[in-house]
């Protein structure tokens, strides 16, 4: 693992945008699934996009929304890629990576009840990535990483009750190649808290440092 990946989910002004850009993080999540606590229209979304420039990564995160609203969105929003959950999203996935690159987002239940090695699921790519979550996204309750270890896929990101004070472990015990987090860095729900955000990015660039240091590939 040559590092690591830290998407800041949930991002809701450019106030926040550009704060976890400054702290480092690699992208940050714009949610435009319907009734989330978090979402955000796509003029917001460009506004985000024009405050932190090009080097960090907007992502758009779709639930159970059809292929035409997620281009038009991902288009007027200035999206670098799409993030999809949801079942319908899973067999719409290998077509928006036609359009943009994907972030799968996959439940842990999902790597439980299958054989990945014969499984139906879009299989990740150059244009997909797959995403394991918390059965529930955005409660905040972190996942058995432990138990997770033995069917983790290689090269998969992490999300699911991340924040400052477990990163380190879970990218310990997983290796993901990126981790995801926003209910836990925030003072309430869409807003951010400056220390928790750039204590969580430190700390999950630090833990991958470390580790590839102490496990050179």
């Amino acid at each position: 693992m040559s590092g690591i990946r830290v998407k800041i989910c949930g991002t809701t002004t450019p106030q926040d945008g550009l704060l976890a850009a400054q702290a480092g993080a690699d992208a940050l999540g714009l949610i435009f699934a319907p009734g989330s606590k978090r979402q955000i229209t796509p003029p917001q979304a460009r506004n985000i996009a024009l405050s932190v420039g090009p080097t960090v990564a907007r992502v758009g995160v779709f639930m159970h929304q059809g292929l035409d609203e997620i281009l038009r969105v991902a288009d007027a929003a200035r999206l670098s890629s799409v993030q999809l959950h949801g079942a319908q999203s899973q067999r719409g996935a290998q077509t928006i990576a036609q359009y943009y690159p994907v972030l799968l987002a996959l439940s842990v239940h999902d790597l439980n009840a299958r054989n990945l090695s014969n499984t139906d699921l879009p299989l990740p790519s150059a244009a997909l990535t797959w995403l394991i979550d918390a059965p529930q996204p955005g409660s905040g309750q972190p996942i058995d990483w432990a138990a997770l270890a033995p069917h983790f896929p290689a090269g998969a990101w992490l999300a699911g009750g991340l924040g400052p004070e477990n990163v380190a472990q879970a990218i310990t015990t997983l290796r993901p190649a990126g981790v995801d987090a926003v209910t836990r860095l925030e003072c309430q729900p869409g807003v951010k808290d400056p220390a928790l955000v750039r204590a969580f990015v430190r700390t999950a660039h630090q833990a991958a440092q470390v580790f590839t240091q102490s496990y050179p590939q």
